[in-house]
């Protein structure tokens, strides 16, 4: 009797085991954090003003993007709302997607009291891109590019 009601408890918490996350590949080792309001003002002045995405088109954006903590940052952005052109997306760790070679990529702002720091970076074919560190300040108009210095170039 104590042994099959121990085995009954045993299957019980088995069965209240979390299930691992949807998709391909293992679930992340950190933390899952998405881009909040801000973060996609920051994202949508940099489309505009830097890229220029109303002019040219832009490539699919990179999401989610892979951080320092072994975590993800997913971004959630209408960009539609925002005034950008984004329309499609890339997924690195997707099989369907491998070798992608055009993207865009927005890593999470650092904030301070000055404003905000983007990493930032596109790819417009295999040897053809550049990455960016823009610092961006909060005003009277929203979030605008301060000045982006280049970081890399291939």
């Amino acid at each position: 009797m104590i042994r099959s009601t121990a085995a009954a408890a045993v299957l019980g918490i088995a069965a209240c085991a979390p299930l691992p996350p949807p998709g391909p590949g293992p679930g992340p080792a950190g933390p899952v954090r998405t881009s909040t309001g801000d973060d996609c003002a920051i994202f949508a002045a940099i489309a505009r003003e830097h890229y220029r995405f109303q002019e040219n088109p832009p490539p699919p954006l990179w999401n989610p993007i892979e951080t320092d903590d072994g975590g993800l940052y997913r971004l959630t952005c209408d960009w539609a709302r925002h005034g950008v052109p984004i329309r499609e997306t890339y997924d690195p760790r997707s099989p369907s997607m491998p070798g992608r070679v055009q993207w865009v990529k927005f890593e999470e702002p650092r904030y301070d009291s000055r404003g905000a720091t983007v990493v930032t970076g596109i790819m417009h074919g295999p040897l053809a891109g550049m990455g960016y560190e823009c610092d961006m300040v909060s005003g009277f108009a929203g979030w605008t590019v301060r000045e982006c210095r280049n970081t890399w170039i291939s």
